[in-house]
């Protein structure tokens, strides 16, 4: 599977000039927890990873068994969310999560089932989750492989940088979609790439 995706993306000359010196993206041990990941994304809006991290744990720290089971967050006082460092907002999109994950019966969903786009309207219909955190779920969590997130600004920035993009607005949105056309179907790991390419 990686020599194919690998294979496919150096199709592309410019991504080609950088696959040979990163680590191919792995994905790690299996995460299919969407409902968690969703939590840990709301944490970690906005915040440098070494401040998301320290917030999120203190959070997990709150429940007995380390988990935010949703019959627990959505009881839990918005004082105590408050008091690990979450701001109002970020504790109440939380609470909203988990209440929308009890009322849609989500714990035991196959989302083998959904499609990518499927999966984006139905969680980005929770109050504080928007299509980025969704995209980022379906990459990280779902392991889409051919998921493109335009609106992530690292992404993008890879982009005009690699591929000396010179225009703006809807243009430089159209131009960037264009260019990923040709990763399908792996941007998933295309953007990947470019992400560590970027901090590299």
């Amino acid at each position: 599977m990686q020599e194919q995706i690998v294979a496919h993306l150096s199709r592309d000359p410019k991504l080609a000039s950088i696959l040979p010196n990163i680590a191919f993206p792995d994905y790690g041990a299996d995460n299919n927890d969407v409902y968690f990941g969703l939590l840990e994304s709301i944490a970690s809006q906005q915040l440098s990873v070494k401040a998301a991290d320290t917030i999120f744990k203190r959070f997990l720290a709150i429940f007995p068994t380390a988990y935010p089971a949703a019959e627990l967050l959505v009881n839990t006082p918005q004082e105590s969310l408050r008091a690990v460092g979450l701001s109002n907002q970020k504790a109440q999109y939380m609470r909203n999560t988990a209440a929308f994950f009890l009322e849609h019966q989500l714990f035991q969903k196959d989302w083998s089932g959904f499609s990518d786009d499927e999966v984006v309207k139905l969680l980005s219909s929770i109050k504080g989750v928007g299509k980025w955190t969704v995209e980022m779920i379906l990459m990280f969590v779902l392991r889409r492989p051919d998921v493109f997130p335009i609106d992530d600004l690292g992404v993008r920035q890879a982009m005009i940088r690699l591929y000396e993009v010179e225009l703006e607005g809807k243009a430089q949105y159209q131009k960037l979609t264009e260019i990923a056309e040709a990763w399908r179907p792996y941007r998933t790991y295309a953007c990947r790439y470019l992400w560590r390419w970027k901090d590299a």
